[in-house]
């Protein structure tokens, strides 16, 4: 198991940035997939993103559809920081956002075997 802690979610206006950050507790980071979901009042968690080192420096990433160009996954092995960028905010994107580890490349949530607590991220039309 991961610790994992987010931070960075807030309130902004559409249209507006944020950047979301997540920290992990373990000497093995850099071996860990990385991703970033959400979950909305009343729907399923969504994946958004993730993340994972190939070889150095190199990373492959996935994105959901719905987020594709807008949004920036990345990560910093050395901080055990992965970051979740993320622009022209709409208001239905108001969600929690998740970070988690996995050991294989997936979108399904139920590959990844540690959360985070989540981070609230309102967006106001």
């Amino acid at each position: 198991q991961v610790q994992l802690v987010e931070s960075g979610g807030g309130l902004v206006q559409a249209g507006g940035s944020l950047r979301l950050s997540c920290a992990a507790s373990t000497r093995t980071f850099s071996t860990y997939v990385m991703g970033w979901f959400r979950q909305a009042p009343g729907k399923e968690r969504e994946f958004v993103a993730a993340i994972r080192r190939i070889t150095w420096p190199g990373t492959r990433t996935i994105y959901s559809d719905s987020v594709k160009g807008r949004f920036t996954i990345s990560r910093d092995d050395a901080k055990n920081t992965v970051y979740l960028q993320m622009n022209s905010l709409k208001p239905e994107e108001t969600a929690v956002y998740y970070c988690a580890a996995a050991a294989s490349y997936s979108r399904e949530p139920r590959a990844y075997g540690s959360w985070g607590q989540g981070t609230q991220v309102t967006i106001s039309s």
